[in-house]
């Protein structure tokens, strides 16, 4: 597999994104490579200082950035050869496998509409993260931000996707999917949500086991919890805020170390036609060669 590595994407960036690279590169089998998208002259020099076999990677020069604050259509538009717009390119023309950044997850979600394309019948592509559950296992939290105003089609759609991921690529047998709500009974919630309930409720696309409250997230009462992106978010940053807070006391267990988005990496986007892996903004080297380890995971 040839994965593609945003380099320059990231609040710790190229430093960050090149160690993790070196990492990855560690474990990855013989069959795999890293291409290393970004600045030619900051990467070769950082490869060398960092004790690396330049030979080892591939380079592709892309010498602009998209900065987190900038509009992603725009800047996809008027930076051409930047790091997001010229890993998508070698995307599209199929020479890399998947392409993985912690850079502008904006601009990320569009080059993967624009680029790579949605699957067929897809309404809106998303972001999903695993969350450990207290008995040792996970769940699928689908959207964490890509779709912050999501209707009830695309959220009924957004359970359609989660199960199937859920069943392919972690083996969970008739995934039990769930809605993110105030309350379990059906007519609890905004229009958004008790219209998505009407939606779900007698499906047969996936498992829908009903409503589910905020308290029950970690207590392994679904296998794929569906939200929209703007719910989902605040879900995620609030679980990252758990772990900071209980390593800062000194208080971590083995449940608590396991909500680390460390040891996670990054997130598919899922509904596109490519593999296309969208990291956390504070993705220190580990968190990064974590992303580009996953990538053959579910490839």
């Amino acid at each position: 597999m040839r994965i593609g590595l945003d380099v320059m994407g990231g609040d710790f960036a190229p430093v960050a994104t090149i160690e993790g690279a070196i990492l990855a590169q560690k474990e990855l089998s013989p069959d795999d490579r890293i291409t290393l998208v970004g600045d030619e002259n900051i990467i070769r020099p950082l490869l060398i200082e960092k004790g690396s076999d330049v030979s080892l990677f591939d380079i592709v020069h892309a010498p602009e950035i998209i900065e987190m604050g900038e509009h992603p259509t725009k800047a996809l538009a008027k930076k051409p050869t930047s790091s997001i717009s010229v890993g998508f390119s070698l995307l599209k023309h199929k020479e890399i496998d998947a392409f993985s950044s912690a850079g502008n997850s904006g601009a990320m979600l569009v080059g993967s509409i624009f680029n790579v394309n949605t699957i067929q019948g897809i309404l809106r592509p998303c972001s999903t993260v695993i969350i450990p559950q207290e008995d040792g296992g996970y769940s699928l939290l689908v959207d964490i931000g890509t779709n912050p105003d999501a209707k009830p089609d695309v959220l009924y759609q957004l359970g359609l996707i989660g199960s199937i991921y859920v069943e392919n690529v972690y083996h969970v047998s008739n995934p039990r999917v769930a809605l993110l709500n105030i309350g379990h009974e059906e007519e609890k919630g905004n229009l958004v949500t008790q219209s998505a309930y009407q939606l779900m409720k007698n499906t047969s696309d996936f498992n829908f086991t009903g409503n589910i409250e905020s308290r029950d997230l970690l207590r392994n009462k679904a296998d794929v919890i569906v939200c929209d992106g703007f719910t989902g978010n605040i879900v995620l940053k609030l679980i990252e805020s758990f772990y900071r807070i209980m390593s800062k006391r000194n208080l971590l267990d083995d449940y608590f170390s396991r909500l680390n988005y460390e040891n996670y990496g990054g997130t598919p986007i899922l509904g596109v036609e490519g593999t296309v892996i969208m990291g956390h903004g504070i993705s220190n080297e580990i968190a990064i060669k974590g992303k580009n380890l996953f990538i053959p995971c579910y490839y």
